[in-house]
């Protein structure tokens, strides 16, 4: 039997957020302005304000709300055949279009804003300081289904997608250098952490790559170990991560699975230290100041979670 992992939960205002009405897709706080976003199917975009717990904004984006993000002064949204670019300084707007169908995933780098969507594309935008607004510069192809997580490390840009892969791309070159595919289902979650990726998938797996001696990433470790793993078709699937650290300091990975749990594992080992519980599946996941956790699920209920 899993033990209650020993977090305490707490919702804003001590109850669930009940104005959200259909599944979260997204969860960001943006660092020192003392405000959590929210995005979600039911095509809004919510502020919250972190000391009262009350909800200080609600925006109609028009859209279903794919991939929430901030960075700076900005707040990114993705949505059905564009990317919303909310100033939150001036809150100025303006939309980036390029895309055919949903925008699943953001990731930002020093310089660029990457989207990745249903159309199989990733797409390059950078800063214009002239004109104030983001623009195309390049655009990633090679996926044969839907892109729907990104994660930027360094000088390379890391995508998974549901046609079960990860690639490889050489920022400087915008060349995929390489596939990874380990996956037996689509690959929904990605994460660095030190020298290692991370990759979760529905095949029920978490997947650890490490650099060969080539540069090359391998396969280094697989969540449950292949030898004892249950047939995939018996796994729960698995829907998203993150990483936070313990009270003790101690690296912990946090994965959502659609049996309706967020698992806590102790990283490097792997060992399971209990489980969040939600009523429906948890899609979006978020850390933030103080080492808070923010789940998001799929009937619009957001958790916060603090350690004992």
């Amino acid at each position: 039997m899993r033990m209650n992992f020993p977090l305490e939960h707490e919702t804003i205002q001590g109850r669930s957020l009940s104005f959200v009405r259909m599944a979260i897709l997204g969860i960001t706080l943006p660092v020192g302005m003392g405000q959590l976003y929210t995005g979600s199917k039911d095509r809004s975009v919510r502020v919250w304000d972190c000391t009262s717990g009350q909800c200080t904004g609600n925006v109609d984006t028009g859209g279903s709300v794919g991939a929430l993000l901030s960075e700076g002064v900005w707040l990114f949204v993705g949505l059905p055949d564009e990317i919303r670019c909310w100033n939150m300084q001036t809150s100025s707007q303006h939309s980036l279009s390029g895309h055919k169908g949903q925008v699943h995933c953001l990731a930002v780098s020093s310089e660029c804003l990457f989207s990745g969507a249903q159309d199989a594309v990733i797409l390059v935008w950078k800063f214009n300081a002239g004109l104030g607004v983001f623009e195309n510069v390049a655009s990633f192809r090679g996926h044969e289904g839907q892109v729907v997580a990104l994660q930027v490390a360094g000088e390379r840009l890391y995508s998974g997608s549901v046609d079960n892969t990860i690639k490889v791309w050489d920022l400087k070159t915008g060349l995929c250098t390489q596939t990874l595919g380990g996956h037996k289902a689509a690959v929904l979650g990605l994460l660095c952490w030190q020298q290692y990726l991370l990759s979760c998938s529905l095949d029920g797996s978490i997947k650890v790559w490490g650099a060969s001696s080539t540069g090359a990433l391998e396969l280094t470790f697989s969540h449950p170990e292949e030898d004892f793993a249950t047939n995939t078709a018996d796994r729960e699937g698995a829907l998203a991560m993150c990483g936070t650290m313990d009270t003790a300091n101690r690296p912990v990975l946090l994965c959502s699975y659609n049996d309706n749990t967020v698992r806590l594992y102790d990283l490097p080992s792997f060992t399971e230290r209990g489980a969040l519980f939600s009523k429906e599946e948890v899609r979006a996941l978020a850390v933030g100041p103080g080492g808070l956790i923010f789940t998001g699920d799929s009937c619009g209920v957001v958790k916060v979670w603090r350690w004992k």
